[in-house]
């Protein structure tokens, strides 16, 4: 819990129990596409095919219930608060948790915490290694060699964007939106914190960044150049790398992505294979470092931060957020009216925080008035969900 109380909520929380909204599209059809795709990854024997067609009934039409008795994280998912949601259907509760217990039980249903042959292993992992491997990625790579000729100002500015658009690469956000191609050519940036972001990080900078990271893939690949970036050009001397610490909403980074996206780059050509190896030797010297706190995958807002989290942010420089779900989870997952100052909604936050997120939910914050009629009149409100926008905003 926070040392100091969040303010008082003055927004709805977001449930998934009004047919037609975007949180019962997404309990309703994304986690079921998700649980076939789950099944049709691996040849799991009858008892997985049985336990995931057993949570596909349950999350459609069923109700909430507990974890095994043995299962190693019982007692902390009872202090998320999952005795008080047992027994009660998927679409009353809480979205954010709803989500996040999904994945939780989904994990259960493939054997992944249990003794066995499947233990440990990631059931996103095909669909993960497949994006990694794309053809896109290709062309990613290859132009960071077209970076070197550009000015420092301007190569910190192109990897910045590099980061905060690659959260377009989210393989569940994939499932329920379509092709990807269908995307806006040259999507709006809402809210452009940037100068600010730029001022907590000066030349010559000797704190420390903390990025939580968001997805695996092409969207961990442009996070970890980013923080190569800022390492090796001063701007801070230390870096904390947040992963999950379990496969979580399908594309999220753990350990093993972090692995897989640095042998890519060392394996590329050219500039790539530079920045491969100097993350690598970073990871070695330890100016950068990884962490994988269970609160990453945890079904709280981060006003509800355990302790020993709120201290190390507390002592960073900056602290980023990557993606829609960091950004959900910072601002509370509530409907929150556009206009709603960020600053107010992030004073929970123990230290300075910038959010980088492409649009993928309803929640958003710290809009002015303008932007938001152009964009309500222009897309009605798809613009909130679609992916073709992206917002970086910073409190200090």
């Amino acid at each position: 819990m926070p040392d100091t109380p969040a303010p008082a909520p003055a927004a709805p929380v977001l449930l998934g129990n009004e047919p037609g909204s975007f949180p019962h599209s997404v309990l309703a059809r994304r986690h079921p596409a998700i649980i076939r795709q789950v099944r049709e990854a691996f040849p799991y024997g009858p008892g997985i095919r049985g336990a995931l067609d057993a949570l596909l009934e349950s999350c459609t039409d069923g109700v909430i219930e507990p974890l095994p008795a043995g299962a190693p994280d019982r007692d902390r998912w009872l202090s998320w608060g999952l005795g008080s949601h047992i027994g009660r259907s998927w679409f009353d509760v809480p979205w954010l948790w709803s989500e996040s217990y999904f994945h939780r039980r989904l994990l259960e249903a493939t054997g992944y915490f249990a003794p066995g042959a499947w233990q440990g292993v990631d059931p996103f992992r095909p669909t993960k290694l497949a994006e990694l491997d794309s053809a896109e990625t290709d062309e990613e790579l290859t132009a960071l060699d077209g970076l070197l000729t550009l000015p420092a100002d301007e190569q910190a500015q192109a990897l910045l964007h590099g980061s905060l658009w690659g959260n377009r690469a989210d393989l569940s956000f994939r499932l329920s939106a379509g092709d990807p191609a269908d995307a806006a050519p040259a999507p709006a940036l809402v809210a452009d914190d940037s100068a600010a972001l730029w001022s907590l990080l000066p030349a010559a900078g000797t704190g420390t960044l903390c990025l939580v990271a968001d997805n695996a893939g092409r969207e961990l690949i442009p996070d970890l150049l980013l923080v190569g970036h800022l390492l090796s050009a001063g701007r801070v001397a230390r870096a904390v790398l947040h992963l999950k610490p379990h496969p979580y909403y399908v594309s999220d980074a753990t350990t093993a992505d972090l692995l897989d996206a640095l042998r890519r780059l060392t394996a590329a050509p050219g500039a790539a294979r530079d920045h491969g190896r100097r993350l690598w030797a970073a990871l070695e010297d330890g100016t950068l470092t990884v962490r994988a706190h269970p609160f990453s995958a945890g079904p709280l807002p981060y006003a509800e931060m355990p302790g020993d989290l709120r201290a190390e942010f507390a002592g960073a420089a900056l602290t980023i957020l990557k993606g829609d779900l960091n950004y959900r989870r910072l601002v509370g997952d509530r409907l929150w009216p556009p206009t709603t100052p960020f600053a107010d909604v992030t004073a929970h936050f123990p230290g300075p925080v910038a959010a980088l997120r492409t649009l993928k939910s309803d929640v958003i914050t710290g809009l002015d008035a303008a932007t938001e009629a152009a964009l309500v009149a222009a897309e009605q409100q798809r613009w909130r969900t679609g992916g073709t926008h992206a917002l970086i905003q910073v409190r200090r």
